[in-house]
């Protein structure tokens, strides 16, 4: 498993120009600069007008290459780098990264906000777009588009709009849901953490041992998701049945 350390040489602590700092890790200056604008890379310690950098430079952005190679986008690591702790070595980073990776949504997609309009088949409305982005289902960007944080649940929206479900219905819906959902997943994830990522924080996250932790967290996601679609069929049936009961009742009294 790599780790993203920085290469072996009795120069490591040396810092180091833009310049050499490209050409010690194998990318383009160009290229360093586009990931310093993404935030990808912490700032470098300035001396008039020329910037110096350190090891975990080196390690950070021998981290971004990596993440690269194994398929991520620019977007995709932004938002992992983003959700890790302040503060955190590259070291560290690698860590979350492992552990992240089965858990994160699709790669988010930007579209107008006409475009959503039209696929929801509402008029244009920005109180709606304030209430999605409310609900962290989507960001605002420049010259009137949208970034969707998560396509498929987008999707799974339109289809229950095309039901005839008022917008802000379903927005009120789905603030509930996620309330609820964001407390299952603390259930599950803190009975996973007691019972087996514990052991692995507490030696010390041994690099040797991190393809198995990486292991349990990815079979954690179809366990849970399985677990929880089958309890949510039993319950949608029991409420379903009630809901029928009620109608057919006051039917029947009419």
């Amino acid at each position: 498993m790599i780790t993203a350390a920085e290469p072996p040489g009795e120069d490591g602590d040396r810092e180091l120009t833009v310049d050499e700092l490209a050409a010690r890790v194998g990318v383009t200056v160009r290229n360093l600069r586009a990931y310093s604008a993404r935030g990808l890379l912490p700032p470098p310690r300035m001396v008039g007008r020329t910037g110096y950098y350190g090891r975990e430079h080196v390690a950070r952005l021998l981290l971004v290459r990596e993440m690269l190679a194994e398929g991520y986008s620019l977007a995709m690591i932004e938002r992992t780098l983003a959700s890790a702790p302040d503060g955190a070595s590259s070291a560290t980073l690698a860590l979350h990264r492992a552990l992240l990776a089965p858990w994160l949504p699709p790669e988010p997609e930007i579209m107008a906000v006409a475009e959503l309009a039209a696929r929801a088949g509402v008029p244009e409305d920005s109180t709606l777009v304030d209430r999605l982005q409310g609900l962290g289902l989507l960001e605002r960007l420049d010259g009137g588009r949208l970034r969707v944080l998560d396509p498929a649940l987008l999707t799974a929206g339109l289809q229950v709009l095309a039901l005839g479900v008022p917008p802000d219905d379903l927005i009120d819906a789905q603030a509930r849901v996620n309330a609820h959902v964001r407390e299952i997943a603390q259930t599950y994830v803190q009975m996973f953490v007691a019972s087996g990522l514990q052991a692995f924080i507490d030696a010390g996250a041994p690099p040797e041992q991190l393809e198995r932790a990486r292991e349990l967290v990815s079979r954690l996601q179809p366990a849970a998701a399985q677990a929880l679609l089958a309890a949510f069929r039993t319950e949608m049936a029991a409420a379903v049945e009630e809901a029928v009961e009620t109608v057919l009742s006051r039917l029947a009294e009419e």
